[in-house]
């Protein structure tokens, strides 16, 4: 395993994430196999150093609570330090353009991992910046998600290929990048949206020819019932995401019948397992009884954005020789 995550290292350090489009089914396996080993080093006390004396700047534009706190902690466990930016707190609140902050900032960081609506904005700060830039939410992809997500279900269920999970609610960023994730990783994924909230047409295009090369399912539909149907994980997220304030009231009510209740989750195995990136609302996307019931493993999948995000850390940001000693 030494070997193949120092691989993952080598195709990664110094590079962007902002979303899995570019990002190979092997360096995927190897970034949820670096976050399983740096959870277990953390559980046996073992502490690392791979970004000592490395700096991240996070720029938020969206409120968080896991999202800030998983990098922060992230970057002190592996010896880091991680600066909170709030977006309206910087020049570009006011004006300044986006390559001239992600210029500057290039001079005094080591990485920066950005929150924020516009996909486009993350893309623009990467192409101008000279140091790695991370997804940790946009609009259009959650990918820093997707990877605690799965190192969820590996543990839960012992593998990946051959899960099928079954996302249903709004096809929204984790959706886009649950399409763009599951096929790499041997998955079938099944999304079920109301009809003009489904994902990414490309999307969609680009995940059905990677399952076809993985031999794995994807299915978009407006069937909440399809989509569950022997399903091995039942997902949703929130129906009305930040920035959908303004639609609220159409939204509950476009979204009707696609709330993850008992009914619906009768339909998936027996075993399935239950995933909400949080936070939630209880009553609206989920029943209380299924988000609080024995089969949810939120909790777990919340710890593991702490994990995952030291992987992405710790796959682009460290030295090479740090990378290779400790592991």
């Amino acid at each position: 395993m030494q070997n193949a995550l120092f691989a993952s290292h080598q195709v990664l350090a110094g590079k962007d994430l902002l979303h899995f489009s570019d990002v190979s089914s092997d360096d995927l396996k190897n970034l949820v196999n670096l976050a399983k080993v740096l959870k277990e080093a953390q559980k046996s006390k073992f502490v690392h150093t791979l970004l000592a004396g490395k700096t991240l700047g996070m720029i938020f534009d969206k409120s968080s609570t896991r999202t800030r706190v998983s990098f922060e902690v992230g970057m002190l466990q592996l010896g880091g330090h991680a600066l909170f930016l709030p977006g309206s707190q910087l020049q570009t609140g006011r004006g300044e353009p986006i390559p001239d902050t992600a210029q500057v900032l290039s001079r005094y960081v080591d990485g920066v991992m950005i929150r924020t609506y516009r996909q486009a904005d993350v893309q623009t700060f990467a192409d101008y910046a000279s140091i790695p830039v991370i997804n940790g939410l946009t609009d259009e992809f959650h990918p820093c998600q997707l990877l605690a997500d799965a190192l969820t279900i590996l543990e839960y269920k012992g593998h990946l290929e051959g899960v099928t999970v079954a996302y249903v609610g709004d096809g929204n960023n984790l959706a886009n990048s649950w399409l763009q994730l599951a096929p790499k990783l041997g998955m079938n994924i099944r999304i079920a949206t109301p009809s003009g909230y489904a994902p990414l047409p490309e999307v969609i295009e680009e995940a059905k020819f990677h399952a076809t090369q993985q031999g794995t399912e994807v299915l978009v539909t407006t069937d909440p019932h399809r989509a569950v149907e022997g399903a091995d994980v039942i997902y949703t997220d929130t129906w009305v995401s930040m920035g959908d304030e303004e639609e609220a009231e159409e939204r509950l009510a476009n979204f009707e019948g696609y709330q993850v209740n008992e009914a619906l989750c009768a339909l998936a195995k027996e075993d399935y397992m239950f995933m909400h990136c949080l936070p939630a609302h209880r009553g609206e996307e989920v029943s209380p009884d299924i988000i609080d019931g024995s089969h949810s493993v939120i909790f777990d999948q919340a710890e593991n954005r702490l994990h995952a995000q030291k992987a992405v850390l710790a796959a682009t940001m460290a030295d090479a020789g740090a990378f290779g000693e400790e592991l």
